[in-house]
């Protein structure tokens, strides 16, 4: 389970470049952006508990996980089983298996901002988020892997991966209380960023993520030669590619 704090812009799989914010949930507003930036987009998960997203903002990416190509082995859906809003300003994606297989009848949740954003030469770019990972340990988390991350926009348009562009802000896996980031561009196999790894930036440990929430954060900057793009995590630069 994902939990996603309120008034915090989260693109996964969308493509979607933006400054998102997040903020405690007796906040009212989105908070002041960083010095230098200014608001591109926000959205909150305000609403009644077990409740959907406004699909005005947001839209359900849903299907078999074997078509996304990482081995996935759920189903997508846009079932308030899946995705809801908690009523205390939390989204929450939540995996849930039915039966006695552990390879089959598994369902969760993935979803997209529908709005796109871009960088323009001179300038950078902020994308953030506060959130929980799922609430595991590698005893029982065996093939969870929560993801918050952006895909290039002309991917919706015919643009192959990874040609379209792909950062990965955080992924953690089997429960390991890490994160790790990741950049993916050019052709597969092989290419600039070595596909289909992609520039990564090995594991880094991340404790207390499986129980509380975290800021991972990215940022494109544009603004200096060689343009960089920066990973964060709780406002620490862990990794940076040229």
């Amino acid at each position: 389970m994902r939990r996603l704090r309120r008034t915090t812009a989260v693109t996964i799989a969308a493509g979607a470049l933006l400054y998102a914010t997040t903020t405690e949930p007796a906040q009212a507003a989105a908070p002041t952006p960083p010095a230098g930036f200014t608001m591109a987009w926000s959205s909150d998960f305000d609403g009644a508990a077990n409740s959907g997203l406004d699909t005005g903002v947001w839209q359900y990416d849903t299907g078999p996980g074997s078509t996304f190509g990482t081995g996935e082995i759920e189903t997508m859906t846009n079932s308030t089983a899946n995705v809801f809003r908690d009523g205390n300003g939390h989204l929450v994606l939540k995996a849930k298996h039915a039966g006695t297989n552990p390879a089959t009848g598994w369902t969760s949740g993935r979803v997209e901002t529908k709005a796109t954003y871009g960088v323009a030469a001179g300038h950078t770019l902020l994308v953030k988020a506060s959130i929980q990972q799922p609430d595991v340990t590698t005893a029982n988390g065996a093939g969870y892997w929560p993801a918050f991350w952006m895909l290039g926009s002309t991917l919706r348009t015919g643009t192959p991966w990874p040609t379209s562009g792909e950062v990965d802000i955080m992924e953690d896996v089997n429960g390991r209380s890490s994160v790790f980031g990741t950049f993916h561009c050019g052709v597969n196999p092989g290419g600039a960023c070595n596909e289909s790894s992609g520039i990564g930036s090995g594991e880094h440990a991340c404790g207390g993520c499986q129980t509380g929430y975290h800021t991972y954060a990215v940022q494109i900057d544009r603004s200096t030669s060689p343009e960089q793009i920066r990973w964060y995590l709780d406002g620490t630069n862990y990794f940076t590619v040229k």
